[in-house]
């Protein structure tokens, strides 16, 4: 101000004050915390990105030394968890709505924490083994046989929606679990039939890995005085991870706490829940003790939610002298194996008016 007095109002300077204690070492980080009794999870992942999963034979793994369980998708189906209720669609109020033309509802296969008949991508979780020792677990799952019968799989989404293209998962139709129509399109195929020229643009934003510095951790809990669940994990919100780990859990959200500490980086790949958070509190259900999993950077690069894969093909209406008639564009949305989140389909269809 004027006078000389410190400006409290908006617009103001906001010291920081947290950057310190994360300077000098102090941050509490995911990986950094440590429960009395806790015991460690390796999960044995589907090196296929498509297979069938026809056998799984735990019995030299769990005679192993220092192995407290050694679970599999059959065991989790078996104690009723159910899929992860992911959140499809941004609520932002300026997102583009996207609804689908013929009146249903998007649809793809359901995510469980673990593959129990089939794995559907490089990654899926196939067993999760649990000892008493980092070691030890990683030891139990190398013993872990699986029988897998590779399965036809595409990696592309232009090659996903093309009419001979193999099904992701045998209950659906096609790959294609959203077709939307947004804008007037008649009045732009009235431009582009009176258009002097029409340009044409296809292009491809990559698919993308987050890659945060810190890598995901996670320790589960299990009370069974109180039949409580917690859950101690970084991730991009403590509320929505709470409801989405009770659903899986199957229940209600008042058994069940989430507790963040620091996060070391997000990139978006923190915005859905995982399914090692849920494979983490029920195993600490099924062998009483808190169960710790951490993440490698290479596992992360399999497991962790990847995003921005947009195929796009955009046409241009001009008159004459150059004015723009009209645009149409066509996004085509690469969601992997199972159907996270929409947003990127969702943004491709908010800024196709800037290409």
């Amino acid at each position: 101000m004027a006078d000389g007095t410190p400006w409290t109002g908006i617009g103001a300077e906001v010291r920081r004050r947290e950057d310190q204690r994360l300077l000098s070492g102090q941050g509490r980080y995911s990986d950094d915390l440590s429960l009395p009794g806790q015991v460690y999870a390796i999960m044995l992942r589907s090196p296929y990105a498509h297979a069938a999963i026809e056998r799984i034979d735990t019995a030299a793994a769990r005679a192993a030394p220092g192995v407290l369980a050694v679970l599999t998708g059959q065991d989790l189906k078996a104690d009723g968890l159910r899929p992860i209720p992911h959140a499809v669609w941004s609520g932002h109020p300026a997102e583009i709505a996207l609804p689908n033309t013929d009146g249903s509802i998007a649809s793809g296969p359901p995510h469980s924490c673990m593959a129990i008949d089939v794995a559907r991508h490089a990654g899926d979780i196939v067993a999760v083994a649990i000892a008493t020792s980092l070691a030890a677990a990683r030891d139990a799952a190398e013993r872990v046989a699986v029988n897998f019968r590779p399965l036809p799989s595409v990696s592309h989404a232009l090659d996903a929606v093309a009419r001979d293209a193999s099904p992701a998962w045998a209950e659906g139709s096609s790959n294609v679990c959203i077709d939307a129509l947004v804008g007037d399109p008649a009045a732009t195929a009235a431009a582009f039939a009176q258009a002097a020229h029409v340009v044409r643009f296809d292009t491809w934003v990559q698919r993308v890995a987050g890659v945060p510095m810190e890598p995901r951790a996670a320790i589960g809990v299990y009370d069974p005085t109180q039949a409580k669940y917690t859950l101690y994990a970084g991730a991009g919100g403590a509320v929505r991870p709470r409801n989405d780990l009770a659903a899986a859990l199957g229940v209600p959200e008042t058994d069940v706490r989430v507790v963040m500490h620091d996060v070391g980086g997000n990139f978006g790949t923190r915005g859905a829940f995982n399914p090692e958070f849920a494979s983490v509190v029920w195993a600490s259900r099924r062998v009483g003790r808190p169960v710790k999993w951490t993440c490698d950077r290479s596992e992360a690069f399999l497991c962790d939610y990847q995003a921005r894969d947009l195929a796009v093909t955009a046409e241009l209406a001009l008159d004459a002298q150059g004015t723009f008639l009209g645009l149409r564009c066509c996004n085509l949305s690469n969601l992997g194996a199972y159907p996270v989140g929409f947003s990127p389909l969702q943004k491709g269809a908010a800024i196709v008016a800037s290409i």
